[in-house]
């Protein structure tokens, strides 16, 4: 069995990888877990420590114990491992912190999967078992639920628990979907592109026991909790910015359609012209919304952050340059004849007081064809 000899050609079959930041009173304790794991499965293996930056001796103490230590000057969880994937010199990868919370002696199921050919095995910490005192109550009951629940919307995808911190990979499938951020948003950029990127994804039950440390976790709940949101709404527009913008446009004109012709009355209450301002500003962030939803997707399909997809092809090849002049002219003119009207009856009135409530129902309207007009 290959352990931690960089010198060595023999094919491996399975990295075990470590992220460590300051972890002395576990990582030895990982590593050996580790190493007895590859023996007692028979596997050609090694373990990697991806060390960043720690100053309690934790790089010594993984050597002493076997294994390979591979510092990463980059700070974070992220670019930690991004490092340790980039090192690792086997078939496949199994991740998780060198806290001790996470057994690296029964790491079969993952294995199992991977060799049935999984691209990417995720943990779940809510099937496997949650010992008392492992994971805060926010996390347990707020945090990773809603997370969870949010990428399985947004990404349409079975994984119940995306943040669990032990999962297996294959590597060269992993290597490809190009990972780039560096932080604790790493765990959920690894479960989205593999979904964006239809590799196999599949679950597994694991156990999450309370952690030795003697000091604080790295995690930082509300920061780290908000930069995984963050990235979950960054790589789908679709949640972020088409649908809130298809239902503030569409909302917003037929409330603009139906207040332009006069006031209008919904279960006793009335609405004015007032509404039909407010209906107009709908309306103009809507197509907004829309409009940088498509153009966002565009540009991250272009640059390798999301997948190619056929349906926005379509699209873009339907719609020509000369389509959206011509769109964009036709809004305009009927923003320049609306504003005609409302200056003959300015002119009818000898340049007088008009009637507001009459005039804002043509201002309105003509406001709107100058700007979507001149956007689209």
């Amino acid at each position: 069995m290959e352990t931690s000899n960089p010198e060595s050609v023999t094919p491996l079959e399975l990295t075990v990888l470590m992220p460590c930041l300051n972890e002395a009173l576990t990582v030895g304790i990982c590593v050996t877990k580790a190493l007895q794991y590859l023996e007692r499965a028979g596997i050609c293996g090694e373990v990697i420590v991806a060390d960043n930056g720690s100053t309690d001796g934790s790089r010594e103490i993984a050597e002493q114990h076997g294994a390979r230590v591979v510092p990463v000057e980059a700070r974070g969880y992220g670019a930690a491992l991004i490092g340790g994937i980039d090192a690792a010199r086997s078939d496949y990868i199994i991740m998780a912190d060198a806290d001790d919370s996470y057994d690296f002696s029964d790491l079969d199921p993952f294995v199992e999967q991977l060799r049935s050919g999984a691209d990417l095995v995720m943990g779940n910490r809510f099937k496997g078992g949650i010992d008392k005192g492992a994971m805060p109550a926010l996390h347990r009951y707020l945090g990773n639920p809603v997370l969870s629940f949010i990428g399985r919307t947004f990404f349409r995808t079975k994984i119940s628990d995306f943040h669990c911190g032990l999962r297996g990979f294959r590597r060269d499938k992993i290597i490809a979907l190009g990972l780039q951020t560096t932080g604790m948003e790493f765990a959920s950029e690894l479960v989205v592109k593999s979904v964006l990127g239809d590799l196999d994804v599949r679950e597994v039950p694991t156990r999450l026991h309370k952690d030795g440390r003697d000091r604080p976790p790295h995690l930082r709940s509300w920061r780290d909790g908000w930069r995984h949101l963050r990235f979950l709404l960054m790589f789908s527009p679709r949640w972020l910015f088409l649908i809130p913008g298809l239902v503030l446009a569409v909302v917003g004109a037929i409330a603009t359609a139906a207040l332009t012709f006069g006031p209008v009355t919904i279960g006793g209450i009335g609405f004015d012209v007032s509404a039909l301002l407010y209906a107009a500003g709908s309306l103009l962030v809507g197509v907004q919304a829309v409009s940088f939803a498509i153009f966002s997707k565009m540009y991250a399909i272009e640059n390798g952050f999301l997948p190619h997809d056929p349906r926005l092809e379509r699209l873009t090849d339907k719609f020509s340059l000369e389509a959206g002049l011509l769109a964009g002219l036709s809004l305009i003119l009927l923003g320049i004849g609306l504003a005609v009207l409302s200056f003959i009856r300015w002119n009818n009135a000898d340049y007088g007081a008009l009637d507001t409530r009459r005039q804002v129902r043509v201002v309105v309207p003509a406001v709107l064809g100058f700007v979507l007009g001149t956007t689209t």
